[in-house]
């Protein structure tokens, strides 16, 4: 299953010590490799150095492997947020079409 991870890095002068660190680059490249990350994209998240990342689990005991080294190396915030993809959405097509009939009112 897909899910989209946050990951809201360290703030102020912790989080600039981080960013100054000349490896910092590679040491996020090595983070996003460990993680096996389909994709990730770097924004502001509440006014805070973030970012989103696209990761596949297959179980939640994957959570821990996944957020720890996020966790440890940088200092950050994490959340997931488990998403579909149009494929996925369109297998739930009898799920959604059975929620009406039952909830629509």
């Amino acid at each position: 299953m897909k899910y989209i991870m946050r990951v809201k890095m360290a703030s102020g002068e912790e989080g600039n010590k981080l960013l100054k660190d000349p490896l910092f680059g590679k040491k996020m490249q090595e983070l996003l490799k460990e993680v096996k990350a389909e994709a990730a994209y770097f924004t502001t998240i509440c006014g805070h150095r973030g970012g989103y990342v696209i990761v596949n689990m297959d179980d939640a005991s994957q959570i821990p492997a996944i957020a720890e080294p996020f966790f440890m190396a940088l200092k950050a915030e994490i959340e997931f947020y488990p998403v579909m993809t149009p494929e996925d959405l369109g297998k739930g097509g009898a799920a959604i079409e059975a929620a009406g009939k039952k909830w629509g009112g």
